[in-house]
């Protein structure tokens, strides 16, 4: 028998009548650590034993939380009966209970929880908070690990533990990935006991505090309603309801089909721009296709949201392995190109619907000069390539011949897509690997060049037909040195 007890927050007037009477009654009361505000007023006549020693040992927590819970459970197999006392509630931010709860399962081991009072009441107490506003509560050291805070901005959070300037630290670089820098945020240390304490402070600066302790938590306001994907979800599921708008109510994948490929082309535009704030603009209404598409699916009974972001989690990780998996981390682009490839043909054989050529996967409903460049990219993998530069330029004066040629118009226009082909090879020896950005660069200086003469023509007074094309080639050379 285990009796798991909560010591609540800090003083030793928040113990439950019934957590005091256990550890009044238990022969020795295990402490996961004595350095608790309360353990100085528990009663003279208990017999105390720690695990304060377990944290010397072991560097990692995960290795002292195993620990102390192997002793917890050996404990109770030697003498029949263990009370094991931990800060705050049992079953909040403890993560010795849920491994002494797992173990006692498997050992039929019977375990009883004494609920105490958890660092999270008071905490909210000086906050002023609501905990049904919807605050989420982590532990900072999970959060401290990851790169992007599994947090939604638009909910207050409250993180645990943030015990050390070392995991302030860590803890603010994870948080800066979705909140500025200077969001503001509030540390609060101490909650429950008589030096409780709340500081308020800009993200960036909870590291500088020189308050922080091991009973120091985080924590974070709820940006506005309308900063988390979630609020996106719930409009569009809102859109298409009975209660939302007629024409998206309407829509199926068919009729969205034009706008996704738009919202395509207009990021790009954006990209070649080098405009952020036209990007972000841009990629939100590409983002609101694919949630567009997503509802309609969930209406349709097709997938979820969770289905696409499980599969889309699932192939990234699966994809390198050099970065989650058991293959040695490398710079080698080249061998983590052969690692990416390997990994998709094995998905591929998983699906079971072999290929038929190596060229197939690509898109064909892509722009034409996009699928050349990607079966010219692949052709040559395998080997199906000209052996140096040379043979390319001598291939391109072979299909330029011909397009002179050629005896029909029919027949010339096939010879010059021939030509392009062959112009996609090059590029791709020249080491240009998206022709596609290339040409539109190409035309963005035509405009340019071209709004030029237009503007002369305007200064000049009369409309751009009425000048000689002479003329025009004279305010075009001009423009050729003052656009580019």
């Amino acid at each position: 028998m285990i009796t798991i007890v909560g010591l609540g927050p800090g003083s030793i007037d928040d113990l439950s009548r019934r957590a005091w009477e256990t550890i009044r009654g238990a022969p020795t009361l295990h402490l996961r650590t004595a350095r608790h505000p309360c353990v100085a007023d528990l009663p003279a006549t208990c017999n105390i034993v720690s695990f304060d020693d377990v944290y010397q040992q072991f560097a990692q927590f995960d290795d002292v939380y195993a620990e102390i819970s192997a002793r917890v459970i050996q404990r109770a197999r030697e003498v029949g009966e263990v009370v094991y006392g931990v800060p705050g509630d049992p079953l909040v931010g403890e993560a010795t209970v849920t491994r002494i709860l797992a173990l006692a399962t498997e050992q039929a081991i019977q375990v009883e929880i004494v609920h105490g009072i958890s660092f999270i009441e008071p905490c909210l107490s000086l906050l002023g908070v609501d905990a049904l506003d919807g605050i989420q509560v982590l532990d900072a050291l999970t959060v401290a690990e990851q790169y992007h805070p599994p947090l939604n901005p638009a909910l207050p959070a409250l993180l645990a533990q943030v015990y050390s300037p070392a995991v302030a630290s860590d803890l603010k670089l994870t948080l800066m990935n979705q909140y500025d820098d200077e969001f503001p945020v509030k540390l609060i240390h101490a909650a429950g006991t008589a030096t409780a304490a709340v500081e308020s402070l800009k993200l960036y600066e909870i590291d500088r505090s020189e308050r922080i302790d091991v009973m120091s938590s985080l924590y974070i306001p709820a940006m506005d309603a309308l900063s988390s994907f979630e609020a996106l979800q719930n409009i569009i599921a809102h859109l298409r309801s009975a209660e939302g708008c007629p024409w998206d109510r309407e829509q199926t994948h068919k009729s969205l089909r034009p706008y996704l490929i738009e919202e395509a082309y207009e990021t790009l535009e954006a990209l070649d721009a080098d405009d952020p704030q036209a990007l972000y603009e841009e990629m939100g209404d590409l983002l609101l296709q694919i949630l567009l598409h997503t509802q309609i699916a969930i209406d349709d009974g097709e997938f979820r949201m969770t289905d696409l972001l499980r599969h889309l989690n699932e192939k990234m990780t699966r994809r390198h392995p050099h970065v989650f998996g058991d293959i040695e981390t490398t710079d080698d682009l080249g061998q983590l190109s052969r690692i990416w490839q390997e990994v998709k043909k094995a998905e591929k054989a998983g699906d079971m619907k072999p290929l038929e050529s190596i060229l197939d996967g690509i898109p064909v409903g892509a722009p034409a000069l996009f699928v050349a460049q990607r079966y010219s990219q692949r052709a040559s993998k395998v080997g199906f390539d000209w052996n140096d530069v040379s043979g390319v330029e001598a291939k391109f004066r072979e299909e330029l011949a011909e397009v002179f040629a050629a005896s029909s118009t029919e027949a010339r226009a096939k010879e010059i897509g021939d030509l392009i082909f062959v112009l996609v090879n090059w590029l791709r020896w020249l080491g240009i690997d998206d022709p596609e950005s290339l040409l539109r660069q190409t035309n963005a200086k035509f405009y340019r060049r071209f709004r030029h003469v237009e503007q002369r023509a305007q200064a000049a007074g009369k409309p751009i037909a009425d000048f000689s094309l002479d003329e025009l080639d004279i305010w075009w050379r001009e423009a050729k040195r003052l656009t580019d």
